[in-house]
């Protein structure tokens, strides 16, 4: 990779993630000012120049939604005016992605207008990480790399040795295909819970497919909110004779009750990875266990740079229950 090629910039919701973004590929994180006025108006201004550059910008979408966003548009808007070569945005944490779809009549599709937005705005390429809908890439007409995160959540779990008598257990239908990765790559058997969601943020479990009796659980998922679709679970796969239920996603979004859900339930451990900034939670919440995914970030920089793939890239990040 040509290092006075790329420039790697953050901005308010992920700074230290991309600090150790740049430790990792062995770039400066370039230097730009985030002012927010009294008014709520955001100016974004790079401090260095990035004409002819590869600019990446670094921001998860996360709690302030809608002013995260804003400043990823207003952040490519200034690197566009000074003449970037391209611009990449490295998000993630998709905010909004849940609205992937008219669920009910008069719905907005956000998600598709948020895809919108960043390409109005300049961006020529968009890195994500575990959407919570792979269609959602349909949504670009620019290249958008969807990162999955489930090696790095299985070399976590391989490297604990738990034994043989484990299930990965995925809490909807949905969450079935990223379950099934995880299962594949622990080599152990799979379960769903069967749930309805009467309204957002709000589940109950119902069934379950599967068998967990004499187990250790671990109930995979993309995005803990509120956590009440996990709650909704738990109770359930230890009646159903599980030994001890841990549980992972990789947003870990935490809003509302659910720090206090979280350490008042039977869960082992609440394992996520730092799409989202969690370093004002780690002392509320014992039980969580962070995995970084700088590295693999850091290494999709790099394949990008040098016009490799990136899908090969996440090999490197995985071994199987047979190598652990």
């Amino acid at each position: 990779m040509d290092k006075n090629r790329a420039i790697v910039f953050s901005l308010t919701s992920s700074v230290e993630l991309a600090k150790e973004i740049c430790k990792h590929a062995g770039l400066p994180l370039g230097k730009c000012d985030v002012t927010h006025f009294a008014d709520g108006e955001i100016m974004v201004q790079l401090q260095e120049t990035v004409r002819g550059k590869d600019v990446f910008l670094v921001q998860s979408t996360s709690a302030p939604v809608s002013s995260n966003l804003m400043e990823i548009l207003i952040a490519i808007d200034a690197c566009k005016r000074a003449s970037a070569k391209s611009i990449s945005v490295i998000m993630p944490y998709f905010g909004y992605a849940r609205q992937d779809r008219k669920a009910k009549p008069r719905q907005p599709i956000t998600a598709k207008l948020v895809a919108d937005l960043l390409q109005a705005a300049g961006a020529t390429r968009v890195i994500t990480m575990e959407l919570h809908a792979s269609q959602i890439q349909g949504f670009f007409n620019i290249p958008a790399d969807d990162i999955s995160a489930m090696c790095l959540i299985g070399n976590y779990f391989l490297e604990k040795k738990m034994g043989k008598d484990i299930v990965v257990v995925s809490p909807d239908h949905g969450g079935t295909t990223r379950a099934r990765k995880l299962a594949k790559a622990l080599d152990c058997p799979l379960a769903i819970i069967d749930k309805r969601r009467p309204k957002p943020n709000v589940a109950e479990a119902m069934n379950l497919i599967g068998d967990v009796k004499g187990k250790k659980a671990i109930v995979i998922d993309d995005i803990v909110d509120t956590a009440g679709t996990l709650m909704a679970g738990i109770d359930m796969l230890y009646k159903k004779g599980a030994t001890e239920v841990y549980t992972a996603c990789v947003h870990g979004v935490l809003s509302g009750p659910a720090v206090e859900r979280i350490n008042n339930s039977r869960i082992v451990e609440f394992v996520c990875t730092n799409t989202i900034d969690q370093s004002d939670k780690l002392d509320d919440l014992k039980k969580m266990r962070v995995i970084s995914v700088a590295e693999v970030l850091a290494s999709t920089i790099e394949r990008i740079e040098d016009g490799k793939s990136v899908s090969e890239m996440l090999q490197k990040f995985s071994y199987t229950a047979s190598e652990s």
